[in-house]
């Protein structure tokens, strides 16, 4: 597809102009929906209350930056009450893919509902829910897997370097794909070079994907040398491995240290300037399609 317009503003942030040829079918792998609220409430026990962020809103953001597909991922605030996601899905007539969270209480049956529905995953949220123990996260993952690896799905799983460091070879030996948010949140520096390890271990293998979104989260800083680097590294030891995502309409951006009922304000990420960032890390225009379609493709069985 051809380059954006000059520039779009949504929820008050400018996106500048994607400033290279998108290739058609291009996926955007890591959105999500909020609200509205009075349709779809938020779970009671939730660590924020984002704002609102609607479907018709991601639709108009994904015609700037050109992207044709998209993955919603279920948010932390609604819990394993997936029907905003899911709804959303309908509205995108076929054109979306869904990673849903579940627990004990899900049955099969609304997994092959969710399945016809478009979802091809699930997420373990550990790090939004503050959850550094290891032993818990390779309990979960096995428990993940042995729910959805029937139906073909991928187990995602948003963690800290030590979480994935420690459950590498858990991660190696589940039999499912595990698709790690964020660049793993790891780092080039000393103090993340445990977490980068065991990720380009496991994407070596086979055993994980990484999702090239949100550098943002990076301490160095999305722009950053370091953060260019790390992507370049990750993507060198699996390019069939990587995905991209803009983590719309980025939630978290609150000190979250007031009422959890207050609503807590999206972040002021430039989303045109986070896809042109992707074309400077990968110049090579093949791996950038295989990054940006091919990939999802694969994965998420369009």
């Amino acid at each position: 597809m051809p380059a954006s317009d000059p520039a779009f503003a949504l929820h008050g942030v400018t996106h500048q102009a994607v400033d290279f040829e998108v290739p058609a079918l291009a996926c955007d792998c890591h959105t999500h929906v909020f609200g509205p609220a009075g349709r779809y409430p938020y779970a009671p026990g939730r660590k924020y209350t984002p704002g609102e962020a609607s479907v018709a809103e991601l639709q108009a953001l994904h015609r700037h930056l050109g992207m044709q597909r998209v993955v919603i991922v279920q948010p932390s605030p609604y819990g394993t009450d997936n029907s905003a996601t899911l709804d959303a899905l309908g509205l995108l007539e076929g054109r979306g893919r869904a990673v849903a969270v579940i627990d004990e209480h899900t049955g099969d049956d609304e997994l092959r509902r969710m399945h016809e529905a478009g979802v091809r995953g699930i997420r373990l949220n550990l790090e939004t829910e503050g959850i550094s123990d290891p032993a818990y996260a390779r309990r979960q993952l096995q428990w993940a897997a042995g729910r959805v690896g029937p139906l073909g799905w991928h187990v995602q799983i948003f963690t800290n370097p030590a979480v994935l460091a420690a459950a590498r070879d858990t991660i190696a030996g589940l039999g499912v794909p595990v698709v790690v948010d964020h660049f793993g949140r790891t780092s080039t520096d000393p103090g993340g070079r445990p977490g980068l390890d065991a990720l380009l271990e496991l994407l070596r293998s086979g055993a994980a994907w990484v999702k090239l979104s949100a550098p943002y989260r990076l301490s160095a800083g999305p722009d950053s040398a370091p953060v260019r680097e790390l992507a370049r590294m990750l993507i060198a030891a699996n390019p069939e491995h990587m995905l991209w995502g803009t983590d719309w309409p980025h939630p978290g951006g609150g000190s979250r240290s007031g009422s959890v009922d207050a609503i807590e304000p999206f972040q002021p990420i430039d989303d045109g300037r986070a896809l042109n960032r992707l074309a400077e890390w990968v110049p090579d225009r093949a791996l950038l399609e295989k990054i940006l379609v091919h990939n999802p493709a694969r994965l998420y069985d369009f």
